[in-house]
């Protein structure tokens, strides 16, 4: 963990076992990730506490996405014979609903916490759930079919959703271009493209 205006240094928050870092609370108090072995686990950032197992079983989990809430945890596990999403309360796990139909991976919460998206192939899912009572999923629907970049196995999702849940971002597939080497964030761009292409008033 490092501050993000660079003003000190990186902190090792722990040792070996982990693989990705999926998630992280909305209070910034507990990551969710994947551990070597296929299992999601959590770390508290509280005081000195080492990393727990949360979801653990002799199939492969990863891809752990908490909701905005907190309340749910979304993920993905091949228990069925192929990857799908499930949805189980957080922190303490409870029933697990099956959200995917067909196949599912890399699931990412809206940013209000109405809507489930995932991909399937190439396509872009979303699912319509709620959580007031108790999670509950609609439908999933196709919002389009796009060859992007995909994460690595029980990854966390390589796309983002704006807030308005309406526009992602996500790193195109070039066929014959490999894996690109880096990625460049252009801040104030519209600055730059007024700069770039004057427009008279």
């Amino acid at each position: 963990m490092v501050p993000a205006d660079g003003t000190g240094p990186a902190v090792s928050l722990a040792g070996e076992g982990i693989a990705d870092l999926n998630s992280i609370s909305s209070d910034g108090s507990t990551l969710v990730f994947m551990q070597v072995r296929a299992d999601i686990a959590t770390l508290s950032l509280d005081g000195d506490a080492q990393p727990a197992t949360l979801v653990g079983s002799s199939f492969e989990e990863g891809s752990g996405m908490l909701s905005p809430n907190d309340r749910w945890l979304a993920y993905v596990s091949n228990e069925s014979g192929r990857e799908e999403v499930y949805v189980q309360s957080f922190p303490n796990l409870g029933h697990k609903t099956l959200v995917s139909v067909g196949g599912g991976r890399e699931p990412t919460w809206s940013k209000d916490g109405s809507e489930l998206f995932y991909r399937q192939g190439s396509r872009m899912m979303a699912v319509t759930v709620s959580g007031a009572e108790g999670f509950e999923a609609g439908v999933p629907r196709e919002l389009f079919d796009r060859d992007f970049w995909p994460a690595l196995r029980n990854r966390a999702a390589n796309y983002d959703v704006h807030p308005d849940g309406k526009r992602f971002v996500m790193l195109e597939n070039h066929q014959f271009g490999g894996f690109p080497d880096e990625i460049h964030v252009i801040l104030n761009w519209h600055e730059e493209l007024k700069r770039r292409v004057p427009v008279d008033n």
